[in-house]
């Protein structure tokens, strides 16, 4: 694995929350917390990457993560190019690292990377300048580190803690990164009653998600739990033959009110997006009053806020 750290211990690349100590996740939490303002406020605002340049470079669709992270680049002072690579060089045959060669010499301080193919933000990393740093922005089916703090800094400001909370992650968990990254940072931060809760069909390979609670009940899964996190199905990483028929997953596993009562009377509902409303989640859940998936939205901008500002200004003694 490409070390993420630099020999300081500081942040140099963003791959994945896995391995990760707990104080640096503690910290970029109190970054990004420092970043978030109200709704109708003006949003924070710095210079402290004047000078640097991003460079998202998508192979896959994405609305919120892409725009999360160029406003993040922008509020922090920094120049930003897009690139949906399926319309650059990369279809005429131009692999990714000479995409990345070339934005490398035109002072391009930071990568962001989303794609379909696993391995590919390592493989950057690994071959990038010294002073460059890779950030996920989506790895596959197995990373997805900027959702994993955003969703970890939504359970915080609601909760004030991970210890003694109950945590259940629902729905498509074999092919969700998200799932792999909350597992990955929530375990970190202390939660210990960690479920993950999906029909046969979508959990994953017994050998992953050690230490967490396996349920093919949704009932039972929810029963008394303070977070509840809804997955999407994951149309795009399945076959036709695999697809779950809407209707009957919805009255089989979608997050009903009434469902919503075996939990906890303040259990908090939370989804990555895009919702599939009526599939995995009813719109009554997802509008109500216990869904915090539109402060997770605004927390994302916060955490990548932080994740840029803590990557770039730890190098060579950037201020």
């Amino acid at each position: 694995m490409t070390d993420q750290l630099r020999t300081d211990g500081t942040l140099r690349h963003l791959l994945t929350l896995e391995g990760l100590p707990k104080s640096l996740l503690e910290h970029l939490l109190e970054r990004s917390q420092s970043f978030v303002r109200p709704l109708g406020s003006p949003p924070a605002l710095s210079n402290v990457l004047n000078g640097a340049t991003v460079a998202n470079l998508f192979t896959e669709p994405s609305t919120r993560t892409r725009v999360s992270f160029e406003l993040a680049a922008k509020r922090l002072g920094a120049q930003v190019v897009n690139l949906e690579l399926q319309l650059s060089s990369r279809v005429k045959g131009e692999s990714m690292l000479d995409t990345v060669y070339t934005l490398e010499s035109l002072h391009v301080d930071a990568f962001v990377i989303r794609d379909a193919e696993v391995g590919v933000p390592a493989l950057v990393a690994g071959h990038v300048a010294p002073h460059v740093s890779v950030l996920s922005a989506g790895e596959a089916h197995v990373a997805h580190p900027t959702q994993g703090l955003l969703d970890a800094l939504t359970i915080l400001q609601r909760r004030q803690r991970f210890a003694g909370l109950s945590v259940a992650i629902v729905g498509d968990i074999r092919h969700s990164r998200v799932a792999r990254s909350g597992w990955h940072v929530l375990r970190t931060l202390g939660v210990t009653d960690l479920r993950i809760v999906a029909p046969p069909a979508l959990m994953p390979a017994a050998e992953e998600f050690p230490g967490v609670a396996r349920f093919t009940s949704l009932d039972a899964g929810l029963d008394g739990a303070d977070v509840i996190m809804m997955l999407r199905i994951q149309k795009e990483r399945m076959g036709d033959a695999d697809l779950p028929e809407g209707t009957g997953y919805f009255r089989a596993w979608g997050l009903t009110p009434q469902r919503l009562k075996l939990a906890r009377p303040d259990a908090i509902v939370m989804h990555p997006q895009p919702m599939n409303r009526g599939i995995e989640i009813a719109s009554e859940v997802a509008d109500g009053p216990q869904s915090v998936i539109r402060d997770q939205v605004r927390n994302g901008v916060a955490v990548r806020m932080a994740v840029l500002a803590e990557a770039l200004t730890s190098r060579g003694g950037r201020a």
